[in-house]
């Protein structure tokens, strides 16, 4: 089981990959960690800006499996074709949710159909 209350001190950073200092992939990887699930590569350095992201994201997401929204999948979303954004998908309270990092608010989670709502496009991987 998660411990939601660890996340509570997170604090949003581009780039941000060592707790309690994480942008969104960085969320990604700590809260799969505490999961037990598999990590993903780190890709150190590469933040929004720019297009190494895109690229990155576009190369890496051919090596791994689309699949439903549940516990520890990680959610592309969109925005004009390229993802742009990242959480990750948590069971709380009996439901999905989905985790995410972001610089006004540090870490949120939000029921999946709201978080859904945020983005043109949300695909779901593992």
């Amino acid at each position: 089981m998660l411990d939601i209350d660890k996340y509570r001190s997170v604090i949003w950073q581009m780039g941000g990959r060592v707790y309690p200092v994480l942008d969104c992939y960085g969320v990604v990887h700590e809260v799969r960690k505490d999961l037990g699930l598999p990590g993903w590569p780190v890709f150190e350095g590469v933040i929004r800006e720019g297009d190494t992201m895109a690229r990155l994201c576009a190369d890496f997401s051919r090596t791994v499996r689309r699949t439903e929204a549940k516990e520890g999948a990680v959610a592309a979303c969109y925005s004009g074709g390229v993802i742009d954004h990242l959480g990750v998908v948590i069971s709380l309270d009996s439901m999905l949710q989905v985790m995410e990092s972001n610089p006004h608010r540090n870490v949120t989670v939000l029921p999946l159909a709201r978080f859904e709502r945020l983005y043109s496009k949300v695909e779901y991987y593992e």
